[in-house]
């Protein structure tokens, strides 16, 4: 075990690697000079624009700018907002709370809606309901999150006046956005749920268990399920990553604050060390993440770790 964590980690580096340096470019692949465009709102003088460059360290060769850039962000040192004039990672820890509480309730939706929905598809297969589930499944993974949030804002903030339209506080304002990023994760699950349980409804030992008299609910849930759902727990890491990334389009729609908002905002105000910051840190989140969940899917089965 100890050496598939071993090597699980180390796969991390040249990933991590790949993360800062694709952070790093954004401030050169953007068209134009970084630094007039941040002060492209004020009346600045060629001195002014000098010293920024300067505080910015862009006056420095590349590579020794890269070397500097890791090296703070090593240090939890992810620069200073150009906007507020604060800590990058200050304003982080200001709004990493509400996106993690808006991820993983979304999640939760996610699994409560798709776990169970693709296993009553694949106990009903070539029914109705197979049918139909898949149907919703496949309008939920093609349907754009923002455009499913005006509706949800639109149904039961504005005509039905069940939840708050906006805003963050108690949970009654995350349940509509949850809800919004939770359905399209949980079309996702309910299909892979399906088909996996499909396959593993065919299995020989599940024809063996039916044949020495056990209880079919008991067959399904205490042996079929489980088994099913291990490539399931696998795309739990994508879907989370694929929350985070959501809830920029989410927290925008809903104006909940959160990483998604703080992102908009500097994009906007062309606060560049902020969104290099933020984006690292989401980045770097979503790969250990992943990690985590491989470790789990290790620890579920066997044959990974000793594989």
């Amino acid at each position: 075990m100890l050496t598939y964590l071993g090597r699980r980690f180390l796969a991390v580096i040249p990933v991590l690697f790949g993360v800062t340096l694709a952070v790093f470019s954004m401030l050169f692949l953007v068209p134009g000079d970084p630094v007039k465009m941040m002060l492209a709102e004020f009346v600045t003088t060629p001195d002014q624009i000098e010293q920024m460059r300067a505080q910015l360290h862009l006056d420095e060769p590349i590579l020794k700018q890269y070397g500097r850039f890791v090296g703070n962000a090593l240090r939890g040192d992810l620069g200073t907002s150009i906007r507020s004039r604060r800590a990058v990672s200050t304003e982080i820890g200001e709004n990493v709370g509400s996106t993690a509480q808006l991820a993983l309730a979304s999640m939760a939706v996610a699994v409560a809606i798709g776990v169970p929905l693709g296993l009553m598809a694949a106990l009903l297969r070539n029914s109705w309901f197979d049918a139909g589930s898949m149907i919703v499944a496949l309008l939920g993974v093609s349907m754009p999150s923002f455009w499913l949030g005006l509706l949800m804002i639109v149904a039961f903030s504005l005509h039905l006046g069940w939840f708050p339209a906006t805003g963050g506080g108690d949970l009654w304002h995350l349940v509509l956005p949850s809800v919004t990023l939770g359905m399209i994760a949980s079309a996702i699950i309910a299909r892979l749920t399906r088909s996996s349980m499909l396959e593993v409804l065919g299995q020989d030992y599940v024809r063996t268990a039916r044949a020495k008299g056990l209880a079919w609910w008991g067959v399904v849930v205490r042996h079929a399920l489980k088994n099913a759902l291990i490539p399931v727990i696998t795309i739990f890491g994508l879907q989370f990553g694929n929350l985070l990334a959501g809830a920029v389009i989410v927290e925008t729609v809903f104006s909940r604050p959160g990483l998604g908002r703080l992102i908009v905002g500097g994009i906007l105000a062309k606060d560049f060390p902020l969104v290099q910051g933020t984006v690292l840190f989401v980045a770097t989140a979503y790969v250990m993440i992943n990690v985590l969940v491989d470790i789990a899917y290790a620890f579920v089965d066997p044959r990974i770790r000793f594989g």
